[in-house]
């Protein structure tokens, strides 16, 4: 069984060599068939020649690409490279090299997709922004999939070619959660989490430029994932929202006409019918995406 261990990596000069000759370290100590594959994204720095001089396959992106089309250009190298078992971790050193046996572990317990949670294990630090970010992330996710999932945002994770080959990601942005839902959906894989310890991230992150920046990006993709995957709710909740609006306007209106025997109100007439219509017109758009999502 072969093993690859893959590490995106944007201008992680600093970090990447020691995290690849940690996972050697750990590595070579085991009778596993593995490599190592850095995926530099277009780094301006010595990412590159750091990774290759520690002992990992390099291949690169000419410019940067973002964290989901560098994750597929990592599942299509380690599929070409004929990996049967793929392991991603990050290039900053915040997960242990010695965590990845906990995840090699649970896989030869008979698991397909196996998630290193931080919040069950132990976290250094992280920004509180951040630690409500990905919990509310994953009970969006455990509630979409009825699975529990205590880290739908780790990085950590160990997955099998089969998921490699038929799991595929179109997000943009990221590849966490979208791997998450897909794989939990589909219903085929065994799904486990393992404790895992994760470090203070020594520099500033490249990530995330500013917690209002952190929080913008997540309230975005929380609504997409929502969007996405339970449209008819995501729509419905919309659309009804519309709707009252519009019947406390009507409601008004009728109120204005008994008490006062006021009559007009042209500007607010249409408004409330407006957004009566619109109500209506985005509850029917959730049936339909709902009905197109089942297809």
């Amino acid at each position: 069984m072969k093993l690859i261990i893959t590490i995106p990596a944007y201008n992680e000069g600093k970090t990447i060599g020691g995290v690849v000759k940690d996972i050697k370290s750990v590595m070579d100590k085991k009778s596993f068939n593995y490599e190592i594959l850095v995926l530099n994204d277009g780094s301006t720095d010595n990412t590159a020649n750091a990774a290759k001089t520690a002992g990992a396959i390099v291949y690169s992106h000419q410019t940067n690409k973002g964290l989901a089309k560098s994750f597929n250009s990592e599942i299509k190298y380690c599929l070409e490279r004929k990996a049967d078992i793929i392991i991603h971790t990050d290039a900053d050193g915040q997960y242990l090299a010695k965590d990845i046996l906990k995840l090699i572990n649970k896989c030869k317990e008979g698991y397909d997709f196996v998630l290193g949670s931080r919040f069950l294990g132990v976290i250094e630090y992280m920004p509180w922004l951040k630690r409500i970010g990905n919990k509310a992330f994953s009970k969006v996710i455990s509630y979409i999939t009825k699975t529990n999932v205590s880290d739908g945002q780790s990085g950590f994770r160990l997955f099998s070619k089969e998921i490699a080959k038929n799991i595929n990601i179109i997000s943009n942005y990221t590849y966490t959660q979208e791997q998450v839902l897909k794989v939990l959906l589909d219903g085929k894989y065994k799904y486990a989490e393992v404790p895992v310890y994760f470090a203070k991230r020594a520099d500033k992150s490249r990530l995330m430029k500013n917690p209002f920046h952190y929080a913008a990006k997540a309230l975005i993709n929380l609504l997409r994932v929502y969007r996405d995957y339970e449209p008819l709710k995501f729509f419905c909740s919309i659309g009804l929202l519309s709707l009252l609006i519009g019947f406390i306007s009507g409601f008004y209106l009728i109120y204005l006409h008994i008490t006062t025997g006021i009559i007009g109100h042209i500007p607010m007439i249409i408004f409330t019918a407006l957004t009566i219509i619109t109500g209506l017109q985005i509850i029917l758009f959730g049936f339909l995406a709902d009905m197109f999502k089942k297809i």
